[in-house]
């Protein structure tokens, strides 16, 4: 499973269907979307500045990560920004290949 970071933006379209849900509602139709692909949430946080929603999700793949953003973005009511996450020990492997592709002298 791939780990990733959904942030999402409200637009004006967006806010009614908050309202009316509510936060709790609003976690509830993103678990089950992402657990309708084979994902978890593994946590989901509200906020405010850049962005108005935080959520790390485990997908299968960059194809499921996709699809999420490619439908939720479709209705206009959030706009995401999805962000791949490494874990340190897949820090260390692109490190070691790193130093596999340095050219000598550098």
């Amino acid at each position: 499973m791939a780990k990733y970071m959904v942030a999402g933006s409200y637009t004006p379209d967006g806010i009614p269907g908050l309202l009316e849900e509510g936060g709790t509602g609003r976690v509830k139709r993103v678990t089950r979307m992402i657990e309708a692909l084979g994902g978890t949430v593994e946590s989901f946080y509200y906020g405010f500045g850049d962005h108005d929603v935080y959520v790390i999700v485990d997908l299968p793949d960059h194809e499921s990560a996709t699809a999420i953003s490619m439908a939720v973005n479709a209705t206009g009511a959030v706009v995401l920004t999805t962000t791949v996450l490494l874990t340190p020990e897949q820090m260390d492997a692109a490190a070691r290949k790193a130093v596999d592709y340095q050219a000598p002298g550098d």
